[in-house]
């Protein structure tokens, strides 16, 4: 019998029982660790978790699920992403894969397509996407050039109350520094910010005035109450030192939102002695870095005829061991930045232990796409099993990490509230009617 016709009981209150958790996305629980792997009986009662108990120990009347060892994570936090533009590839791909290339089908994309029912129905077919694959909080960066930074707020506003169920969201603006130059265009673009209560993004170029837009936008962000996320330095240039200017920005600013940093890409290709400077800067600061290994790793090092000589991902694991918090996300989804991807976090993290070696251990790994990236966001109350949080669970037949990191599992059962939901994906002929076929 396959896994997935395995259900859990249909009663108010059940016992997942001799289930395998990633004690990195465990609170209040103790048990004997193996790699990062602890077992436990978990007990739901009206959605809830209401108990994490040594495997046999849950009481014997409850209605049970053998899980024969089988893996359970929380739900997953996906905390950088591009919404707006997914799925676009069928109408304007990416001629040779280079980040140029990605720039300017986009570019062209929107000011052709992005009407309020284009992006509408590629962002619905994207949620879809993510909550059958088990996702339980995102967030977004939409493309801020005006006028398309009032269709995709007020559109992404309308969206989060729809879902709100259902997934998570939060919004970034997403625009480049140096039109902030436009002060009739920043200031209306931070009031729309405000309101349908988003964060300030941007994306960070070396230039003569990189220091003070950055101080220009650390001003906004406090006078309006907004936290930061920013694109940065996504380049193998070495002279790319724009993670630097933020975080000195940070300091210089006492600047105390939250601040994140996707990408960081050209850390990796600077000496040993800058790249350690920058990351204990980036330390002091309190920066969260999230780095983003499948779109980085197909977009950077791209040269015609030449094999790639390097990841594309930036320093994760110097960053983290200087106690930065690290995330992974899935970043873009069918569109000129990265061709393939479906918003599964399973996907980007069984991608990310091989890209980023997380690995030789795996005991933290789990971390990546569960409690850390919901910290960062905010929600500490997501992303991990714990009594009194909601019954938001994935289900594997893996029962170890090689298991589980060796088949895309498929076959795993999605719990909201306890309850299992239906996990057909949207079929992509949705989309014919207006990405094409």
């Amino acid at each position: 019998m396959s896994y997935s016709f395995i259900s859990p009981p249909n009663a108010g209150r059940f016992v997942l029982s001799n289930a395998t958790l990633p004690a990195a996305a465990v609170a209040g629980y103790e048990a004997p660790a193996a790699e990062g792997l602890v077992r436990a009986d978990i007990v739901i009662a009206d959605g809830m978790i209401s108990a994490l108990l040594p495997p046999g120990e849950a009481p014997v009347e409850l209605a049970k699920s053998d899980l024969k060892e089988g893996m359970v994570w929380p739900c997953f936090t996906d905390m950088h992403t591009h919404l707006d533009k997914g799925h676009i590839w069928p109408r304007n791909a990416n001629p040779d894969g280079n980040f140029q290339g990605a720039l300017e089908a986009v570019r062209a994309d929107r000011e052709a397509h992005w009407s309020a029912g284009d992006v509408k129905k590629r962002m619905e077919f994207s949620l879809r996407c993510a909550y059958a694959h088990g996702t339980s909080l995102i967030r977004t960066h939409l493309d801020s050039l005006a006028p398309q930074h009032r269709i995709s707020f007020e559109l992404f506003a309308e969206m989060r109350d729809v879902w709100k169920d259902r997934i998570a969201l939060q919004a970034v603006a997403l625009f480049p520094l140096e039109n902030m130059a436009d002060t009739a265009y920043f200031a209306d673009l931070v009031g729309l910010v405000r309101k349908k209560g988003g964060l300030i993004g941007g994306v960070t170029r070396m230039s003569a005035d990189l220091e003070s837009q950055l101080d220009a936008l650390f001003k906004a962000a406090t006078d309006n109450g907004l936290d930061v996320d920013l694109h940065v330095d996504e380049t193998d240039d070495p002279a790319a030192e724009t993670l630097k200017a933020i975080a000195q920005a940070v300091l210089r600013n006492r600047f105390d939102g939250t601040v994140t940093a996707g990408h960081c890409c050209s850390l990796a290709r600077q000496d040993g002695e800058t790249a350690k400077r920058t990351v204990e800067l980036v330390a002091e600061a309190r920066l969260a870095i999230v780095s983003l290994p499948m779109c980085n790793l197909y977009l950077q090092d791209r040269y015609p005829g030449r094999t790639p000589r390097w990841r594309g991902v930036t320093l994760f694991h110097e960053l983290a061991a200087a106690g930065v918090a690290t995330a992974v996300a899935s970043d873009n989804t069918r569109d000129p930045f990265y061709a393939y991807g479906d918003l599964d976090p399973v996907e980007v993290f069984r991608e990310a232990v091989r890209i980023l070696h997380l690995d030789h251990p795996l005991d933290t790994a789990a971390r990546v796409v569960t409690t850390s990236p919901a910290d960062i966001l905010g929600r500490p109350d997501m992303g991990r099993i714990a009594v009194g949080t909601a019954a938001d669970l994935v289900l594997f037949s893996a029962r170890r990490w090689s298991e589980f990191l060796s088949r895309p599992q498929s076959d795993r059962v999605v719990l909201r509230r306890g309850k299992v939901i239906d996990r057909s994906l949207p079929d992509y002929r949705e989309l014919d009617s207006i990405v094409g076929a």
